[in-house]
């Protein structure tokens, strides 16, 4: 039986939603207070059996994260499975600098494939863990937000107050 633990923290953005597996490692993050829509964002044998309210390791470096501090995410541990190429793909997002945001262009060319343009947007789109692995920091070619999970507005709250610090 795999076991989870939901926690939802209040942010300006809204609620913040971490489903953590029994390592305290996060496996779903986004802005939801809504326990079905956390769950949807995982293959359904994904799924932990039980999922129990309660505190994750994750909060306090949202809480640091939203007073300030962007590099708090940067340690918290996530379990994401993927193809190769994904993982690769979320290693890659983690290592793009807070306030330096790429397009998807130049995040296929961080990644060593500079013409895995379409690629490199899907790897963004099937990130479970957002904030965490920053999909919000790839931008379209012009600049614009592009999608985003959680909303573009989401998208562009996280990258102003990232500019800011």
């Amino acid at each position: 039986m795999t076991t989870a633990t939901l926690q939802f923290v209040d942010t300006p953005d809204g609620p913040f939603a971490i489903l953590a597996d029994a390592a305290d490692r996060v496996i779903v993050s986004g802005w939801t207070d809504d326990r079905d829509a956390v769950l949807a964002r995982l293959r359904p044998d994904r799924r932990p059996d039980l999922v129990s309210p309660g505190e994750t390791a994750a909060a306090v470096a949202v809480r640091a994260y939203y007073a300030g501090d962007v590099a708090a995410i940067d340690d918290v541990e996530v379990a994401q499975h993927g193809t190769a190429l994904q993982l690769a793909g979320w290693q890659g997002l983690r290592r793009i600098a807070p306030g330096s945001p790429l397009t998807y262009t130049g995040f296929a060319a961080a990644l060593g494939s500079p013409t895995a343009v379409r690629a490199a947007a899907s790897v963004c789109a099937r990130n479970a863990v957002a904030l965490f692995v920053p999909c919000h920091r790839v931008l379209r070619g012009d600049g614009t937000m592009g999608g985003f999970a959680w909303g573009t507005a989401v998208k562009q709250s996280l990258l102003a107050r990232e500019a800011a610090a």
